[in-house]
């Protein structure tokens, strides 16, 4: 089965019934966590911000509480500055907007890969029943490594971000670096949620070994879909099925070909 024939597969099985009402979990989920935040975000500040924003274009005198986090200090210097001339006011309009809107898509993404996580089997169960049942299911994954998992690449995505920092303000290369450390975290989580519920770890070490780069090419083609926005919010459990599909076709081939090798031997 080639490439399109499996986008085509994990397409159909995506709009069965089984498939969309798990897909209605992470799309609910996270809408609530969103709306849970953007309140918890008002009550520490964008309500304030808005009106230094305000009597800084008036010409009105601002004044800082002393105890503010530190942060907020900061945000507000930013915005007097800002709002002190028309052209860097429009700008700080234009940045405000831009950057609320990347953060939300980017926390919409982090959310829904973690709330797919805990339905990965489940969506992997129902692929396995419906065109896999000849294979064992031997999954390596355990809760202790999950959350080790989970942390790890979290830690590793926002370490980029920050190493990353000289290279945001580069025109184009600035778009790239960006993308670097969420898809690093997409990545790590969507493959191990997926291998980890098929295959046991000598099964897992011999697939990735010669098919690490396909992977890569496979989160990578999920992750530019996940960036149209709130497109993730419908479709990780399509990027799951996908995901499943390749690795049970590999691990099918790779007990066929052990098979033969056992026959040849004898």
């Amino acid at each position: 089965m080639n490439e399109i024939e499996i986008i085509l597969k994990s397409i159909k099985d995506f709009f069965t019934s089984s498939m969309l009402k798990i897909a209605l979990v992470p799309l609910i989920i996270t809408m609530i966590i969103l709306y849970m935040m953007f309140f918890a975000a008002a009550d520490f500040g964008i309500s304030s911000l808005q009106e230094i924003a305000a009597a800084s274009q008036n010409g009105q005198e601002v004044v800082i509480d002393e105890n503010a986090p530190f942060y907020f200090v900061w945000a507000t210097y930013l915005i007097i500055f800002l709002f002190k001339y028309s052209f860097t006011s429009w700008l700080a309009i234009f940045l405000f907007y831009t950057i609320g809107t990347i953060i939300v898509l980017q926390l919409s993404i982090i959310l829904t890969i973690i709330v797919i996580g805990f339905l990965t089997p489940m969506i992997l169960e129902i692929l396995h029943k419906r065109y896999y049942s000849h294979l064992k299911l031997e999954g390596y994954g355990t809760i202790p490594l999950s959350i080790w998992v989970l942390f790890k690449s979290a830690f590793m995505m926002i370490l980029l971000f920050v190493l990353l920092i000289p290279v945001y303000f580069v025109p184009v290369i600035n778009v790239f670096a960006l993308a670097l450390p969420l898809y690093y975290f997409f990545h790590k989580l969507l493959n191990f949620d997926v291998s980890s519920t098929i295959l046991n770890k000598e099964q897992y070490k011999i697939i990735y070994k010669k098919e690490a780069n396909n992977f890569r090419l496979r989160t990578l083609f999920l992750y530019i879909i996940s960036m149209i926005p709130f497109a993730t919010l419908f479709s990780t459990v399509y990027f799951i099925i996908y995901l499943g599909h390749s690795y049970f076709i590999k691990l099918d081939q790779l007990l066929k070909y052990g098979q033969k090798d056992e026959q040849i031997t004898d």
